[in-house]
């Protein structure tokens, strides 16, 4: 947590323990700046304030052959595990900054829980944010009871609008950083997922850039245990970690665009003292595609009813993807950490997975322009038990046999087996049907 405002000598005392983002902590000064004691004391202070998330074994397990538990915190009050850190960073602030107020600058996750816990506590709270923020977003935090202002085309000129603000008026400026105080509110989850679920041999968190989440709860796991696996996900389109991890320190990459698809996960690596507890703590980062991601929030909706974005599909996609294989038959905990996705989004996102799930399929072929020849196709469908959501007809463009039609259709399938069973009908009646590829 990075904290910029002109009364830096009121949180002295309170916030000695964060390191300037500059800074080169070694591993000893990183081992004092987060301990197992500051993790307790952590979830302590602020059992009151958030959910104890369930821990829940999931009906996936059979289907890749290992015991998985799901700690479900996109459950908490503002749909992400970040009010963990938020809310222990705010309590420990001095009652004067309490009482001037702070200030964030995004529409991420991060800021939705200052708005939340901020207003709790009775901490005045304004939260700056792009002309183009989804207006969702920005409904969301005001009725959280931030003063919500639009200001600028990027999200720079937000930032840049809210530290302004920030010296001007002794508003308190939050930025999402690695502070002992964040992580130790964040590693929170490990130790209640420890007390859940015994004799766990993984633990499965969200990676990329910001990989607080990860680093705070592996200095909780392994105080508890050091067998337990803690391994971290990334997306192959953002390696941010594994690249700073390489390289012995956070690194900017260019490709980070931060789509609001990926959230939190395509951010750059935004400290070396997570980066260092993630590289001393850590047993694996893992990286898989974002088609693996999106059939992992297919699953989690079906068989979990779970509406989750990307950061919170994304440690299940590892298993998804297959990149685990030494944890089949052991039992594993997978933290589903984040459930705000846009509707617009989400409508996407659903779609695009049927269609990688090979349960949404398109083909055409060409009939004769009779009716016979048209009702003999739907029974076809009819008899294979798929349904049928979109069917075209093209006459003028078609260029072969005259009164002939070029039928194009779009059907739900069960799987991919049966997606194979209704490709060799048609084709038994159809030869030159074609299929559009995925």
């Amino acid at each position: 947590m990075k904290i910029v405002s002109r009364n830096e000598e009121l949180l002295r005392e309170a916030l000695s323990c964060i390191p300037q983002p500059s800074s080169r902590a070694s591993l000893a000064s990183c081992n004092k700046l987060i301990r197992f004691e500051d993790i307790s004391a952590a979830a302590f202070k602020i059992q009151c304030g958030v959910q104890k998330t369930p821990c829940m074994y999931s009906r996936l397990s059979k289907q890749y052959g290992m015991e998985i538990y799901l700690k479900k915190e996109f459950l908490q009050y503002t749909g992400s595990v970040k009010e963990r850190g938020v809310l222990y960073l705010l309590m420990s602030l001095p009652q004067e900054q309490q009482r001037k107020g702070v200030i964030v600058a995004s529409d991420s996750n991060f800021s939705m829980a200052v708005a939340h816990h901020a207003a709790e506590l009775g901490v005045p709270v304004f939260v700056i944010v792009p002309s183009t923020t989804a207006p969702a977003r920005v409904r969301t935090c005001r009725d959280y009871g931030a003063m919500v202002l639009s200001y600028g085309a990027t999200a720079k000129d937000a930032q840049l609008h809210a530290r302004r603000l920030a010296q001007e008026n002794g508003y308190l400026y939050l930025e999402e950083e690695d502070s002992a105080v964040y992580l130790s509110g964040l590693g929170t989850v490990g130790l209640e997922m420890y007390e859940q679920v015994p004799k766990l041999d993984a633990v499965i968190f969200p990676a990329g850039g910001h990989c607080g989440l990860l680093a705070g709860s592996a200095a909780a796991l392994k105080h508890l245990n050091p067998q337990i696996s803690v391994i971290g996900v990334e997306s192959e389109s953002f390696p941010v970690l594994q690249q700073s991890l390489k390289a012995g320190h956070p690194t900017d990459d260019q490709a980070c665009n931060n789509h609001h698809f990926y959230g939190d996960v395509s951010g750059v690596c935004f400290g070396s003292n997570s980066l260092q507890l993630t590289g001393k703590l850590v047993d694996k980062v893992v990286a898989v595609r974002e088609e693996d991601i999106l059939i992992a929030m297919l699953r989690l909706l079906e068989y979990e009813r779970a509406t989750v974005d990307a950061e919170g599909a994304i440690g299940l996609a590892a298993l998804v993807a297959g990149k685990l294989p030494e944890l089949r038959g052991k039992r594993v905990a997978v933290v589903i950490c984040s459930g705000n996705l846009e509707l617009h989004l989400l409508q996407q996102c659903i779609a695009r997975a049927l269609t990688l799930d090979n349960r949404v399929c398109r083909f055409s072929l060409v009939i004769s322009d009779c009716p016979g020849d048209m009702s003999k196709l739907l029974e076809i469908l009819a008899r294979e038990e798929v349904r049928v959501l979109d069917i075209k007809q093209e006459r003028t463009f078609v260029t072969s046999e005259l009164f002939t039609v070029q039928v194009i259709c779009t059907v739900e399938t069960r799987d991919k087996i049966h997606t194979a069973q209704l490709r060799n009908a048609l084709l038994e009646r159809y030869p030159t049907t074609a299929w559009t590829e995925r």
